[in-house]
């Protein structure tokens, strides 16, 4: 189940652009329809809540995760909950911390050979923010999507996407 578990956590990452405690926030029933699509609510910095449409191959995996580990009916319990019961009192009802998702990314980053100097789950947001970008995204929409209250904060990752194919350089003739 733990892989079940895992590959949804990475869904809903890389398809939706999150920050580590939005997720380990997130709760069963913060996944329901609106108007026949599905959408997750998120609670992100400052309280701010978003409601954002998920992505299919996230849904899926997440969902499939729910059904092998049992709590899809929990709609107020967390989402992503330890396989292992640990020592609190919550046991396996409890979410999974922050930190708990940096080192579950950190060591899928390991497995697969990553390991470049300031990896880690924030990459899989800036990753989700460039695909977006590079996919024709609207730069005011991707602030939207990550819920930054600031458009300089999203230029930050708008200066990935910048090929050196497109430069301006070669749009000069004379």
């Amino acid at each position: 189940m733990a892989g079940k578990r895992d590959r949804a956590i990475l869904a809903v990452f890389l398809y939706h652009g999150l920050r580590r405690a939005e997720i380990a926030g997130s709760r069963v029933g913060d996944l329901e329809d609106r108007r026949g699509i599905p959408h997750w609510t998120f609670r992100g910095k400052g309280r701010k809540i978003r409601y954002l449409p998920a992505h299919p191959v996230a849904v899926a995996a997440v969902r499939e995760y729910l059904a092998a580990a049992g709590h899809e009916k929990d709609r107020e319990g967390a989402l992503f909950r330890p396989i292992r019961n640990r020592s609190s009192a919550s046991g396996l009802t409890a979410a999974l911390t922050p930190d708990s998702l940096w080192r579950l990314v950190m060591s899928y980053a390991a497995q697969v050979g990553i390991s470049v100097d300031g990896f880690g789950p924030h990459s899989l947001r800036a990753t989700a923010a460039t695909n977006a970008l590079e996919h024709g995204a609207d730069i005011a929409a991707v602030q939207e999507w990550l819920g930054h209250a600031s458009l300089t904060t999203t230029r930050l990752y708008a200066k990935r996407v910048v090929k050196a194919e497109n430069s301006l350089t070669f749009r000069v003739s004379y």
